[in-house]
C-alpha cells in the first residue's frame, strides 16, 4: 500500500478531498461513455440488447429472461441449512431496524384555522438490483428488500446476473434469499443493462421454442420509481445517468473502506479488516488513517502475512495496490477525523481508546463501526444495518439504504376562510413584486364571494 504523508501539512477542505485515495477519473469517464451506450440500446432495442449483453458479458445464451416462480421455490428448498439460518437471522435483524426508521407524520397548526400535514407515502414500485460476478449476494436481496416492504412498498422487481453454471439463470442462493423474502418477480439480468430494463421497462415474448407451453409467452418488466443496490462502478455509473428517469439510491459502487486506528488498536484486526473489502474487487479501496506511524508498519506487516494464505490473494493485492488504496498518515486524532471525513468512506472503523465520541466528530460516512468487535463484515451480513452504502465520497451528501429511500413526503395544506383572508394582504403585495398579479387575484376573489 501507497503512503500518504500529511504530517506537518495544513490542508483545507478541498486540497484533503484532493489528496486522499480515490479511483481515478479516467476509469469513470470510460465507464460513463460505455454505460450511455448500454442504457440508450436497452431503451431502443429492450429484450434484444438484453440477450446480447447477456451473451457478451456473462457467456449465457438467454432463453427466458425473468425467472419462472417454480426455480424460486425450488431454490429455497435446496438452501443450505447453515445458510438459510443466516439469511434469516439477517432478515429478522434487519427488519426490526428497517420498521424504527419509518418517520412519523407531522401536523401543525401555525394559526387558527391554518394546517400543515407532512404526510410519508411509499413508493408504488421500485427496482433493486443484486450484483454477480466475482462473488455472490444473498445479502444484497436481504438489505435491499426489507427496508422496502418496511416502507409498504406495492410491487418489487430483482434484478440479478444470469449465470452460465446455472443455465442461464441466476445463481441459487440469490433466488433462495429472493424466495425467503416473498419476492417472485426475478429477472435474470446484470450490470447497467438491469438498470435500463427496470427504468424504461421491456417486453419480452417467448423465443422460438418447440415447448408448446411457451408458445404466445409475453414477460413484461413493467417500468419502476425507485432503484436500489449495490454494484461496480458501471452500475454506480449507470444510476447516475439514469436519475431523470427514476429515483435512485446513492452511487453505491466499488466497496472502500477506511480506518482510523490510534495506538489502542489492534494492528492484526486492522489487516484483516482491510483485506476483507479488498477482497470484493481489484478495484476496491482500503485506507488506513493514523496517527501512529509504528502501528502503520506493524499493520503492513500483518497484511503481508494474512494475504499469503487468502483465498483470492490476487485480487487483494491489485485492490491494496491501487490507487483508491494507501496509508494515510497525519500529525494526531484530530487531523485522521479531518483526512477521514474528506475521504467520506463507505464503511469507516474506528480502532481507537473512545470510538463513541470520535464518531460523534465524524460527519460523513456511510456506516461507522466502532471498536474492535464491530468490523465491516459484521455490516455486510447479520447487524441489522444496511451494506448498500455511498461510495466514491459521495457520503458527503447521501445516506445508505433505509426506510426513507423508498418513501416521499407529501405536503398537506388545509386554510380555512378566516385564515386564508388574515394572509390576503400579504399574498397580493408578494404577487405584484413578483408580477404575478393573478396569483393574488386567486386570493382576491375567495373574499369576493
Amino acid at each position: 500500500m501507497r503512503t500518504i504523508d500529511l504530517r506537518g501539512r495544513h490542508l483545507d477542505w478541498a486540497q484533503l478531498r484532493a489528496v486522499v485515495p480515490r479511483q481515478t477519473p479516467q476509469s469513470l469517464g470510460a465507464a460513463e461513455q460505455t454505460v450511455r451506450g448500454i442504457i440508450d440500446d436497452v431503451r431502443d432495442r429492450g429484450a434484444v440488447a438484453l440477450r446480447e449483453y447477456a451473451q457478451r458479458f456473462d457467456g449465457v445464451e438467454q432463453g427466458r429472461i425473468r425467472v419462472a416462480p417454480e426455480e424460486i421455490t425450488r431454490a429455497v428448498k435446496g438452501l443450505d441449512p447453515a445458510v438459510r439460518h443466516g439469511l434469516e437471522s439477517a432478515i429478522e435483524r434487519c427488519r426490526r431496524f428497517a420498521e424504527a426508521q419509518r418517520p412519523a407524520d407531522a401536523e401543525v397548526e401555525v394559526a387558527p384555522g391554518a394546517r400543515l400535514f407532512h404526510r410519508w407515502t411509499p413508493v408504488a414500485r421500485v427496482g433493486l438490483y443484486v450484483p454477480g460476478g466475482l462473488a455472490v449476494y444473498p445479502s444484497s436481496v436481504v438489505m435491499n428488500v426489507v427496508p422496502a416492504q418496511a416502507a409498504g412498498v406495492d410491487s418489487v422487481v430483482l434484478c440479478t446476473p444470469p449465470q452460465a453454471e446455472f443455465g442461464g439463470l441466476p445463481h441459487p442462493t440469490i433466488l433462495a434469499a429472493a424466495g425467503l423474502l416473498g419476492v417472485d418477480e426475478v429477472w435474470a439480468i446484470g450490470g447497467a443493462q438491469a438498470l435500463a430494463a427496470m427504468a424504461y421497462g421491456i417486453s419480452d415474448a417467448a423465443p422460438e421454442t418447440s415447448d408448446a407451453t411457451q408458445a404466445g409467452r409475453q414477460d413484461v418488466l413493467e417500468p419502476v420509481q425507485t432503484i436500489t443496490g449495490p454494484g461496480n462502478v458501471f452500475v454506480a455509473t449507470a444510476k447516475r445517468l439514469l436519475q431523470s428517469v427514476v429515483g435512485v439510491d446513492a452511487e453505491a459502487g466499488t466497496t472502500e473502506i477506511a480506518v482510523i486506528a490510534d495506538e489502542t488498536a489492534n494492528p492484526r484486526y486492522v489487516a484483516a479488516d482491510l483485506i476483507s473489502q479488498a477482497e470484493h474487487d481489484p478495484a476496491a479501496g482500503s485506507v488506513l488513517i493514523t496517527h501512529v506511524t509504528e502501528l502503520a508498519d506493524r499493520v503492513a506487516l500483518e497484511i503481508a502475512d494474512l494475504v499469503t494464505t487468502a483465498r483470492h490473494d490476487e485480487r487483494i493485492r491489485t485492490a491494496l495496490a491501487g490507487p483508491q488504496s494507501g496509508v494515510v498518515l497525519t500529525d494526531d486524532l484530530e487531523a485522521s477525523v479531518a483526512a477521514a471525513d474528506a475521504y467520506a468512506a463507505e464503511h469507516l472503523e474506528l480502532h481507537v481508546a473512545q470510538p463513541r465520541e470520535v464518531a460523534a466528530r465524524v460527519r460523513n460516512a456511510g456506516a461507522i463501526f466502532l471498536g474492535p468487535y464491530s468490523p465491516v463484515p459484521l455490516g455486510d451480513y447479520a447487524a441489522g444495518s444496511n451494506h448498500v452504502l455511498p461510495t466514491g465520497g459521495s457520503a458527503v451528501h447521501a445516506q445508505g439504504l433505509c426506510t426513507t429511500s423508498f418513501m416521499k413526503a407529501v405536503q398537506v395544506i388545509e386554510y380555512s376562510q378566516e385564515a386564508l383572508a388574515v394572509l390576503e394582504e400579504d399574498i397580493v403585495a408578494l404577487a405584484e413584486a413578483e408580477n404575478l398579479p393573478n396569483h393574488g387575484v386567486a386570493v382576491n376573489v375567495r373574499r369576493e364571494g
